[in-house]
């Protein structure tokens, strides 16, 4: 509940600023007659929309387990990871397909010379949109959010496509007529980028990827500090959603009773999950000690 209510203040505080901007950036680009500042509004509108899905993606992520999804529902944020990826790429497409219309048409001098309150309001949109960035990954950090994360990066692709929109606006001011719908299509591709790496992350978390050599690294480390285990045999991990799992066999004493090598795993069990955050469940199974397999 309390990830849910910092997801929601993250998103109001980010769908306020991007509607202000939206409003000030289609004015400018079409008062200041520049393409690259009307692509780059149609780009921060649809911050909008996937504001709004990551926050219905993290409150549906974190809604309590129940008796049809015993595993909980971590992996809704990775479906609103992917929603979030489809807008961009279309966002993108769109905006480069446009560009590129203007530049084969080979007409600059139907193209007007953007105006100064243009390249006024890419520098707000740059500052603006970066401060979003620094807030939001932030409140992704602190949430373990993957959809909040996706979001994040999209004000951070907003704020580079108002960098590239400043400088196509600029170029064409000196003269430069090709470098506004140029912009545009520069724009698209860095928002296409972002779109692929989003889908790529929530994807590998759909299909239970590991997690890195270096989180497992860490878990070993507490399971063989524990009293009683001799050894780890195996260890798999699974990304599910936000969360990992993991299922571990160890090794201890073959002669001891079964209410001993229980409370050990259990010592296991409790110390993993007590130590990491982001591991939800650790499934924790005993193998008897062997010396000859320690050898090899």
């Amino acid at each position: 509940m309390k990830n849910t209510k910092i997801a929601v203040r993250i998103s109001i505080v980010t769908i306020v600023s991007n509607i202000f901007l939206a409003i000030i950036k289609f004015l400018a680009g079409i008062l200041s007659n520049s393409g690259a500042m009307v692509s780059d509004a149609i780009h921060t509108t649809s911050d909008v929309a996937t504001t709004i899905i990551a926050m219905v993606g993290v409150s549906l992520g974190n809604t309590e387990e129940d008796e049809s999804h015993r595993y909980g529902h971590e992996r809704m944020e990775c479906v609103a990871s992917l929603l979030l990826s489809f807008i961009l790429l279309i966002t993108g497409f769109e905006i480069g397909l446009n560009g590129f219309r203007l530049l084969l048409e080979n007409n600059y001098d139907s193209i007007k010379t953007p105006g100064i309150f243009a390249l006024i309001v890419a520098v707000i949109s740059i500052i603006l949109k970066e401060i979003m960035f620094q807030y939001t990954i932030r409140g992704a950090k602190k949430i373990k959010s993957d959809a909040l994360k996706a979001d994040a990066w999209h004000h951070r692709s907003d704020a580079l496509s108002s960098i590239g929109a400043l400088i196509g606006i600029a170029l064409s001011r000196f003269g430069y007529k090709f470098a506004d719908p140029l912009a545009s299509i520069i724009i698209a591709i860095m928002i296409c980028k972002v779109a692929i790496d989003i889908f790529r992350e929530a994807t590998d978390k759909l299909v239970d990827k590991s997690c890195d050599e270096e989180q497992i690294e860490k878990i070993k480390k507490v399971v063989l500090k524990q009293k009683g285990v001799l050894g780890i045999d195996d260890i798999k991990t699974r990304i599910f959603g936000s969360k990992i799992y993991v299922d571990i066999e160890i090794s201890a004493d073959g002669k001891k009773s079964l209410n001993d090598t229980h409370a050990i795993a259990e010592k296991v069990h409790n110390k993993v999950e007590n130590n990491f955050s982001n591991i939800k469940h650790i499934m924790v199974h005993v193998n008897p000690y062997r010396s000859d397999k320690n050898e090899k």
